[in-house]
């Protein structure tokens, strides 16, 4: 499906050199001389690397069709993580690579939605939030106020991430998938 460069927005994915890419940020960018064009940091689904290019409203740029299904995470064996469709049971594998820093946070049951691309997977979506423990954080400094500081903590699947100064070792928190950062204690 052809699109033209402005209509270019984040989470695509779009083929662009004989190579499927996914988009990770756009901005939009109308200098002073010449004409307006959008800015695209773009990361290789196949070879894993990443590129910038400026597409101009004039551009055609090939929209991959990418359905998107729901399974649920099953169990993990030798770097190969197993997902089940709920609504024919067929039963799908992925490599680590392609889950990436998103395989701590899969436990079992958790629904996701996997990207296929001509009967093969190419992208993961998470929910956007999930529940996490935190296992160690280091004990807040007196004074310290929590709308400026954060301390470092580890999560129980083995995630560094930065959280206030109340959340104590043992807390729940709700992590945004996404960005890898506290939203809330629970």
């Amino acid at each position: 499906m052809k699109i033209s460069g402005n209509e270019i927005k984040t989470g695509m994915i779009i083929e662009h050199n004989n190579d499927l890419w996914e988009v990770l940020k756009t901005q939009h960018v109308k200098p002073g001389k010449g004409g307006a064009f959008n800015q695209v940091e773009m990361k290789s689904i196949n070879k894993n690397t990443k590129i910038n290019e400026r597409f101009r409203s004039s551009d055609d740029v090939e929209r991959a069709i990418v359905e998107e299904i729901n399974y649920n995470f099953l169990y993990e064996d030798k770097g190969d993580f197993y997902f089940i469709n709920n609504k024919n049971f067929e039963q799908i594998s992925l490599k680590k690579e392609l889950l990436g820093e998103k395989s701590k946070f899969l436990t079992e049951g958790l629904e996701v939605k996997l990207g296929i691309y001509n009967d093969v997977p190419i992208k993961i979506s998470l929910p956007n939030q999930i529940e996490c423990k935190i296992e160690t954080t280091d004990a807040s400094i007196k004074g310290q106020t929590a709308a400026s500081s954060y301390k470092p903590a580890v999560l129980e699947n083995g995630i560094n991430i930065l959280v206030p100064p109340f959340v104590e070792s043992g807390d729940s928190v709700i992590i945004d998938t996404r960005s890898m950062e506290y939203i809330k204690k629970i």
